[in-house]
Formats: structure tokens, C-alpha cells, sequence
């Protein structure tokens, strides 16, 4: 199934992190790229050797990351469901119908789940029981992620919007851009990062939707943007991947493969010193955050568009050949490897777990092995 070609007031984004770590302090990883920033870093810590804890077989492709929230795996099928599984066995607790859903994944937020699909829906599903508390319609499909700031969701839209709702699903504002959004936007204070097919990084103004700044890139987004300090981190369609002062409107740097360079759908993984990243060129990139220059690649024989997640000193990531690979961070050296079948949607770490779905439609719990 082919992905999409698509696939600004004083900024003080340094200040805010010498305020607090991006990780957030809890063992969920309630969204996308497991916290507000999108640095894709896990706070729970995984056993050395891990093994298959449980599948669950579900009735249709899985294209979007699972999530994880109060002991509870969320995630959505092709077939319209957003199913919810209990963490330690795998057990379905319940179903919730919508259209079909694509490359949106869901997020969890003061008991709520919520998850776009084709039709242009944000559904908004109580987590402990399934029920729908309310949707929220677009003019276009929705295979953007959510995010919050506080009690707003943020959810972008092909029909070329950013949406800000309110807790009881009214509309606070939007923003308009010149084509689709894809990408889970990153919320800093009160700053919001999105990128979009137009070609923009978006810096806008969360109380109002201003659109306060933005940086050309040259090419579609489909990704999400990672913010570390005052530097966002996102790549692009056309096979460059960027850092950008978020202050100045400037990029700091770009990065593009040597040999056969492809797009990057993949989302990265941020931290202090490095940027890992998938591409379609079949290939993991770890780049050094402040230079862009490479450290160290890691080839797999599919495409990358699988986000990484970096979980103390390991790299967990999918590729469309059928394996998760478990890489060290420092070196990108092979740990080992599990083959699932072909994945596009980023795995989530919490409680000692790492959940991944699949493109056939699986989900498998890894874990210690027991005695």
C-alpha cells in the first residue's frame, strides 16, 4: 500500500529546556513519538534480552503506531477499529468503528483517546470503556497524530489545516497552510511546530493559530518535527533532512545521503548528542545533533519509514523487510533482530515493553523473557 508522496512574540525554547527534560516523568507513551517534543525517547527501560510476550491478530492492515497509556496498547486498524489491548496479555478490551484509518495514530490524554480516519473525523473515545465522547469533522482525511497543550488538541488535516480544539471538541482556532498536513505538530510552551506538504516548517502562536513563522524546505513533509532546545529536527521529500533555529528562522544544517539518496517519512528520534532517523533508502541514519554530520548508518533490505526510538543506550526500529532491529545507539551495530513482517508505524516503549504493529496486521508485545 503506498504512502503519500507528500509524502511566530520572544521564542525562548532554550529556556524551557533548562527547565525540564523533554522525557516526560511517567511510563506511557500516550502519543506518537511518546511525548509533547516528538524526541521519540523512551523513559522506561527494556531487559537485555527480550522475547515475543504476545500477538493479537487483528482483521486488517496496521499502517500507525500503537500507543501506550495506563497499562492499555491503543491502536488503529484499516478496517475502520481503534482497538484497545490489555498491556500484560494482549486481550482485547474493546472496539470503537469509524471509517477507515490509515497512517493516523492515536493519542491518550486525561482518559480520552483520540484518532482520525478517512473521512475527515477526529473520534474522541473514552480509553477505560470505548464510548464515544464526541467527534470533530474536517474537509479532508486525517492521518496527522495528535497532541496537547494543556487542555487543547492539536490535529492536522489534508484539507490543509491545523486544528486547535478545545477538551469538549469545539474549535479554538485553526490554521491555514497551502496544502495537506501529515505530521504530528510538537508543542513547546506556547509554540506550536508542524511541518506540511507546502513545504513549510509552521511556528505558530498556540493561543491564537498566527502562523508567527515559517522555513522553507524545499520539499513535501510528511513527518513529524522533533524539538530539542532551539533547534527543530524533521526531513523532507525530497531526501534532505534538516535542522532548524526556531528563533531565527534559519536552517543550521542539512543532511543528504551520499549514495542513493530517497525521502525521509520517517520521523526522528532526538537526543543530546545524536539524530536518528529512517529513509527510503533502505537505511538508518544517526547524525550528530549539532553538525548534521554522520555517525554511523545502518542498512536493512526495505524502506525506512518506520520512526525510531531511542531507549537508554539502543536504537528499537522497523523496516519494510520484516524486522525490528535492535541497534546500539553509539556504534549502530546489530543487537538483534525479530522478524514481524513488513512495519511502517513506530514502536512504543512503557512498563519494560515495546509494542510494534504491522503492515499484515499483528501486534506483538516484546518483554524479559520469563523463567
Amino acid at each position: 500500500m503506498p504512502f503519500p508522496s507528500c509524502a511566530c512574540s520572544a521564542f525562548v525554547l532554550s529556556i524551557i529546556l533548562a527547565a525540564s527534560s523533554p522525557i516526560q516523568a511517567q511510563h506511557d507513551w500516550p502519543v506518537f513519538r511518546g511525548n509533547g517534543l516528538q524526541t521519540g525517547v523512551a523513559n522506561s527501560t527494556l531487559s537485555d534480552s527480550l522475547t515475543t510476550l504476545w500477538t493479537f491478530k487483528a482483521v486488517d492492515s496496521i499502517e500507525g503506531a500503537p500507543v501506550i497509556a495506563g497499562r492499555t496498547v491503543f491502536v488503529g486498524c484499516w478496517d475502520g477499529s481503534l482497538i484497545a489491548l490489555d498491556l500484560a496479555n494482549g486481550k482485547k478490551k474493546w472496539t470503537y468503528k469509524s471509517k477507515t484509518i490509515k497512517n493516523s495514530s492515536p493519542a491518550v490524554h486525561d482518559g480520552v483517546v483520540y484518532i482520525g480516519d478517512t473521512g475527515g473525523t477526529l473520534h474522541a473515545v473514552d480509553a477505560a470503556s470505548g464510548e464515544k465522547r464526541w467527534t470533530f469533522t474536517t474537509a479532508g482525511e486525517i492521518n496527522s497524530s495528535a497532541n496537547f497543550a494543556g487542555t487543547k488538541i492539536l490535529i492536522g488535516s489534508d484539507d490543509h489545516h491545523l486544528y486547535c480544539l478545545n477538551a469538549d471538541g469545539k474549535l479554538a482556532w485553526k490554521c491555514k497552510t497551502k496544502e495537506k498536513v501529515r505530521g504530528a505538530a510538537a508543542v513547546v510552551g506556547d509554540r506550536v511546530l508542524f511541518g506540511g506538504c507546502d513545504q513549510l516548517l509552521h511556528i505558530v502562536d498556540l493561543n491564537t493559530g498566527h502562523d508567527l513563522k515559517t522555513i522553507q524546505l524545499a520539499g513535501h513533509v510528511g513527518a513529524s518535527v522533533a524539538v530539542w532546545g532551539d533547534q527543530a529536527y524533521v526531513g523532507s521529500m525530497a531526501n534532505r533532512f534538516h535542522a532548524l533555529n526556531v528563533k531565527t528562522a534559519e536552517i543550521v544544517w542539512k543532511f543528504e545521503a551520499k549514495r542513493t539518496p530517497q525521502p525521509f517519512f520517517s520521523s526522528a528520534a532526538v537526543t543530546e548528542n545524536l539524530v536518528v532517523v529512517g529513509s527510503r533508502d533502505k537505511r538508518v541514519h544517526a547524525l550528530q545533533r549539532q553538525t548534521g554530520k554522520e555517525v554511523w548508518l545502518f542498512p536493512t533490505e526495505g524502506r525506512v519509514d518506520s520512526s525510531p526510538v531511542i531507549v537508554g543506550n539502543r536504537v528499537l526500529v522497523g523496516s519494510y523487510d520484516g524486522h525490528l532491529y535492535v541497534l546500539d545507539l553509539a556504534r549502530g551495530t546489530e543487537l538483534s533482530r525479530f522478524h514481524f513482517g513488513p512495519m511502517a508505524g513506530a514502536p512504543a516503549v512503557a512498563d519494560q515493553c515495546v509494542v510494534v504493529a504491522t503492515i499484515p496486521g499483528a501486534v506483538h508485545c516484546l518483554g524479559a523473557k520469563t523463567k
